[in-house]
């Protein structure tokens, strides 16, 4: 088995911070806009499932729900098991699809565990202390394929 670090050691990562959760016109699905918390504050939008922007943007603006959403209620669970959070990756893209990961460390030790970005942002944003969330430094140039996503599914597909 590999070191869960060694990937991440060789990329070139920048944190990021979500600057909005938005839905132009006419687009039916929402973005999730990634802003570097340094200069030259580039930013990454990444389409996601309407549920998921709701989710997100809930977190973000820290509103209360009469009962947990999945995310509030996941990250909570985490927290009562001793796990933790390093860090949310967001690693690659392959068409229009963004891949993203968790680095968490508990009882089992260190852990990568693959997940949708749209899952990662929303936990990272849950915990109640703060999780960097991390962009490999290539996917702030703008993608060559030109196929984009058609459906919330293709823009944020389950693991």
């Amino acid at each position: 088995m590999t070191d869960p670090g060694a990937m991440a050691s060789a990329v070139s990562w920048r944190v990021v911070s979500v600057a909005a959760v938005r839905l132009e016109m006419p687009g039916v699905h929402p973005e999730v806009v990634l802003q570097e918390t340094d200069a030259p504050w580039r930013e990454l939008r990444i389409p996601v499932g309407f549920a998921e922007g709701t989710a997100i943007a809930y977190a973000w603006r820290e509103l209360p729900t009469p009962r947990p959403l999945t995310h509030a209620l996941f990250a909570e669970t985490l927290e009562r098991q001793g796990v933790e959070i390093l860090a949310v990756r967001i690693t690659g893209r392959q068409g229009g699809v963004y891949l993203a990961e968790l680095d968490t460390a508990g009882q089992r030790g260190q852990q990568v565990v693959p997940c949708r970005p749209s899952d990662g942002v929303a936990l990272a944003l849950r915990r109640s202390l703060p999780t960097p969330i991390l962009v490999a430094e290539p996917l702030f140039v703008p993608a060559s394929d030109p196929l984009e996503p058609s459906s919330p599914a293709e823009a944020d597909p389950a693991p």
